[in-house]
């Protein structure tokens, strides 16, 4: 979330295209301390109260315990982004949070690391939990990370818990996000998760994964295609 004119261009994006959800980060973090890194708890009043108007859901990365409670009006789920993965006092809080959790796999993450970073919010009390794949760090440089497209049946044999991947992170090359998510999709993903931007080579951030309308509309045209042809099977 960068300004209240991107937010309402890509809302009227989502109306146009039937999409009900949206994420979006107002605290980031970043590997560089000099990058952008979000607006703030007032960036996400400003976007709550234009999603709201048209019944759009929010996500949202909640980095520390203290954000919680000032999120909590604002927010539909809550995202624990992969630098978080293992923060296990911020996931035993959000285990007391009457509203679901998406955990992300950590950056260097193994699936079981994942599942039990899961475990530590379930232990608490809170059983709203989405499983994100989102790549991860290995020795191959072609690429921004590696999609494990093989986590995702072994995630749904593993867990009852919804599964969606993230191929914006998982490959974070623009060209490549369509045949990752049809990908994802086929190895058995709920949903899909990827980043767009009126301008995409304005973006405050990751620009470079980062898909414009067009071709935002026409991958959610072929991932309802693609869906649709998994469960016919």
């Amino acid at each position: 979330i960068e300004n209240e004119r991107q937010v309402e261009e890509i809302i009227g994006h989502l109306k146009a295209n039937r999409v009900r959800i949206m994420r979006g980060g107002v605290f980031k973090p970043r590997s560089s301390p000099y990058a952008f890194r979000g607006l703030g708890v007032e960036g996400l009043k400003m976007w709550h109260k234009q999603a709201r108007q048209i019944g759009i859901k929010i996500i949202s990365e909640v980095m520390q315990v203290s954000q919680i409670a000032e999120m909590f009006d604002y927010v539909d789920v809550f995202q624990v982004g992969a630098r978080n993965t293992q923060n296990f006092n911020l996931l035993d809080e959000l285990g007391k949070v009457d509203k679901p959790v998406m955990i992300k796999r950590g950056i260097s993450g193994t699936i079981e690391e994942l599942l039990y970073s899961a475990e530590y919010v379930f232990s608490a009390g809170n059983e709203k939990l989405i499983l994100c794949e989102r790549g991860i760090r290995t020795y191959e440089k072609a690429s921004r990370n590696t999609m494990d497209i093989n986590a995702i049946p072994i995630l749904k044999e593993k867990t009852h818990l919804p599964v969606v991947a993230d191929p914006s992170h998982g490959i974070g090359i623009r060209d490549f996000i369509e045949p990752v998510a049809l990908a994802a999709v086929m190895a058995g993903v709920d949903g899909i998760i990827y980043e767009t931007h009126g301008k995409p080579e304005e973006a405050a951030s990751d620009g470079q994964q980062t898909l414009d309308f067009d071709e935002s509309s026409k991958l959610i045209d072929r991932l309802r295609k693609c869906f649709e042809l998994r469960n016919s099977y």
